[in-house]
């Protein structure tokens, strides 16, 4: 069976490494999947398409920059005819060359998706070194530490996502509770999100409005972000449930 969206290969890859013991999150940072091990400083990065092109290729070459351990993936049918059927060797040549790994997705009708590595990145042999402060790397990192899940599909496009910051502010929206108006400070102590006040100032999403001096309260559009992304807003719930009882 053919692919009609690239994020319907996201699902089987993001399991596949998350069996090897990586955390994994989709749309970090324009990358459709990364992951980290415990333990490993390179991230592990994965650049999504349907089909074996040259987009994906500088794509992954892009990634090189981030992390030595970076893969194309794109699906692999073995029913449709066509060039890239007949030059898989060639092409994971090529991705050896350039210190890319390659992998495949098989999508079958009734059985488990089949995942087929062609070739491993070519990490480097030197000693991995810390990220340096403010570097893409670093903030890719930062980015992926700071979500409390995934809530997006790898290889989507033209919906919102789901990013640490949209998180931020959903949980000092969520923070209003049934408060009229919160003062940043009290926002940033119930939430322990020390940029409350940046992010309340800033209103990137509408969703607060500045009543007073040192005062806000929700918009409406922010009310309607509370129902719109409660799915985020359950997970960080639950933990602080389970810390008010202990």
């Amino acid at each position: 069976m053919a692919v009609q969206h690239e994020t319907e290969l996201y699902l089987p890859i993001k399991d596949f490494f998350a069996r090897q013991g990586y955390d994994i999150k989709s749309e970090v940072r324009h990358c459709d999947l990364v992951g980290l091990r415990a333990g490993d400083t390179e991230p592990l990065i994965v650049e999504i398409k349907k089909t074996f092109n040259l987009p994906l290729l500088l794509q992954g070459v892009e990634r090189l920059k981030l992390s030595s351990n970076v893969y194309v993936a794109v699906e692999r049918n073995r029913a449709k005819k066509g060039a890239h059927n007949q030059r898989w060797g060639e092409l994971t040549d090529l991705c050896r060359r350039l210190g890319l790994g390659l992998l495949t997705v098989t999508l079958y009708k009734t059985k488990s998706p089949f995942i087929e590595i062609l070739c491993e990145p070519i990490h480097s042999s030197a000693p991995a070194r810390q990220p340096r402060k403010g570097s893409r790397k670093q903030r890719l990192l930062k980015e992926l530490a700071e979500r409390s899940g995934d809530y997006n599909l790898g290889g989507s496009t033209g919906v919102p996502l789901i990013t640490a910051y949209r998180e931020k502010a959903l949980r000092i929206a969520n923070a209003f509770g049934e408060q009229e108006t919160l003062s940043p400070r009290q926002l940033r102590d119930l939430t322990g999100i020390g940029t409350a006040a940046d992010i309340l100032q800033n209103n990137y999403y509408r969703w607060f409005e500045r009543v007073s001096r040192g005062r806000y309260r929700l918009t409406s559009a922010g009310r309607q972000a509370l129902i719109d992304y409660a799915h985020v807003l359950q997970p960080v719930d639950a933990i602080e449930s389970s810390e008010h009882q202990s």
